[in-house]
């Protein structure tokens, strides 16, 4: 049940045909696991807050740096030092009092993953690094949860919708993150953020975009990128979408599966 207050706040959702009373209600329901404050967990938390989400959690055990407010805008000078997470608890709590901000101050890692993602409806990983992405991902089917998961360059980032654990209507399994990325690249071989540098307004779009995707999630209307991957190439601003489907040799959903637990390397 809305509030007069929540009526009031959420007014521009609910007079849209596609979201509406019982859209927002979705929302309001909602738990949402972030994973990663940073350039994309920053505008993703911010718009998942404003719109409603009843519940965000997000994981980070990093502290604010002067070099992380180019981009990350949930974050504020006075913030340097201090531990994301709480900071950005701070800053939803000012945005919308309604949200109810979970805090895990920690490393996501095989250990904590699954209870973690399991206690969530949706995922949202905005890490930056290989291994947790991967680590997320598995995490995600096995315990059958959908994940929102984007990465970024230099000039350049993609977006896709996993549903793994799912089926298509011809039966056909959905991909997983393995269907599409078969192996991280080699070590040394993708320069960190520190050595390449970013452009400071690209996390801002694409971080947005995984908000418009989970709100998709939630409410249930559109088209959503499910077997699509979004691609944004921001020196010539061109959006591109490539399908994917599932790989009957992935090792996660395949038909001679290895992956059953999350005890492997990530």
């Amino acid at each position: 049940m809305l509030t007069p207050e929540e009526l009031e706040r959420y007014a521009r959702h609910i007079v849209m045909r596609e979201v509406g009373g019982p859209g927002q209600g979705k929302l309001k329901a909602a738990r949402v696991l972030v994973i990663g404050a940073g350039g994309l967990g920053a505008p993703l938390l911010l718009y998942l807050a404003a719109a409603g989400v009843g519940t965000i959690g997000v994981v980070d055990d990093d502290q604010v740096a002067l070099s992380n407010l180019q981009r990350q805008v949930i974050f504020s000078t006075e913030d340097v030092g201090a531990s994301k997470a709480e900071r950005a608890a701070q800053a939803i709590a000012r945005l919308n009092p309604h949200v109810k901000f979970e805090v895990h101050n920690e490393r996501l890692n095989a250990g904590n993953a699954m209870p973690l993602i399991g206690s969530y409806d949706v995922v949202a990983d905005g890490s930056d690094n290989f291994a947790t992405r991967y680590l997320v991902a598995d995490a995600c089917y096995l315990a059958k949860k959908p994940l929102v998961t984007a990465a970024l360059g230099v000039f350049d980032g993609s977006l896709t919708t996993i549903r793994a654990h799912e089926k298509r209507a011809d039966g056909t399994p959905n991909p997983t993150y393995r269907c599409l990325f078969p192996e991280p690249p080699p070590a040394g071989t993708v320069p960190a953020c520190s050595e390449a540098g970013i452009l400071g307004a690209l996390p801002g779009i694409l971080g947005s975009m995984m908000a418009l995707e989970v709100i998709r999630e939630i409410v249930g209307f559109g088209e959503g990128l499910i077997g699509r991957l979004l691609m944004i190439d921001a020196r010539s601003m061109r959006f591109e979408t490539l399908d994917y489907a599932w790989d009957s040799d992935n090792p996660l959903s395949g038909e001679s599966a290895t992956i059953v637990d999350l005890s492997g390397n990530y």
